[in-house]
């Protein structure tokens, strides 16, 4: 799969640049805001079929997929959303932030934050992180990302900290993907609220979310502009 060269939504903002879709951009983001390096780091996907799958670190916390913007589909089936515009807790547990139009191409540090932040339970944080303190701070009530200064800034030094130069249109955009209660969701802060997409567990994780992500590339047939990356905790 080619690496897109930035990626986040076709959405404008100069203080939410796009982020470069690769491990090191991604890793030095989130160990600067709180991951202590042992716990856990991103890695590439290098193909979809059961051989580049073995070859992935386990065990996967989280899936984060780089895709152009599809067209719309009008014969494409419902999505299962699980939250309501405005009530958190009816997400199900599920730590979700919304993409709101001023927070531009954040769409990177999204995918970012529902990685980490629905593997809380399993990667502990440094006390007093900007991580620590964004998700303590947000976790009663819909997360605000749009004011956070400290997560604004270590953004956009993750934005200039890429090897390709950000163009001045960007079609690419991130979602995440995390199991939770057994059920597979598709975190994309432009919907509504988390996406269930069937059962799923730990174990099965990336081969359930590369079960999705086949289905949404085949709706973007001309394209090779994928990025699949794994949030795979460090084995101690």
């Amino acid at each position: 799969m080619a690496a897109p060269t930035s990626s986040a939504s076709a959405c404008s903002g100069e203080r939410w640049p796009p982020l470069e879709s690769s491990p090191e951009v991604f890793n030095q983001f989130m160990w600067s805001l709180g991951v202590p390096r042992g716990e856990a780091e991103f890695h590439d996907v290098y193909g979809l079929d059961a051989d580049a799958l073995a070859m992935v670190p386990q065990p996967v916390l989280a899936v984060v997929f780089c895709f152009p913007d599809p067209p719309e589909d009008p014969a494409a089936p419902p999505e299962q959303v699980s939250a309501t515009e405005d009530k958190q807790e009816s997400l199900d547990g599920v730590y979700f932030i919304k993409q709101i139009d001023s927070l531009g191409n954040a769409c990177g540090t999204i995918a970012l934050l529902h990685a980490v932040g629905n593997a809380c339970s399993e990667i502990s944080l440094l006390e007093n992180s900007g991580l620590d303190l964004f998700f303590k701070s947000t976790a009663s009530m819909d997360p605000v990302l749009e004011k956070d200064d400290d997560m604004a800034r270590a953004h956009s030094l993750a934005a200039n900290a890429g090897d390709t130069e950000i163009g001045d249109i960007v079609e690419e955009h991130y979602v995440c993907f995390t199991t939770l209660n057994g059920t597979l969701y598709e975190l994309d802060g432009i919907k509504g609220g988390p996406i269930k997409h069937g059962p799923s567990s730990p174990e099965s994780l990336l081969q359930d979310a590369v079960n999705v992500i086949k289905v949404m590339m085949q709706r973007i047939p001309n394209s090779v502009n994928f990025n699949v990356m794994v949030l795979s905790r460090k084995l101690k």
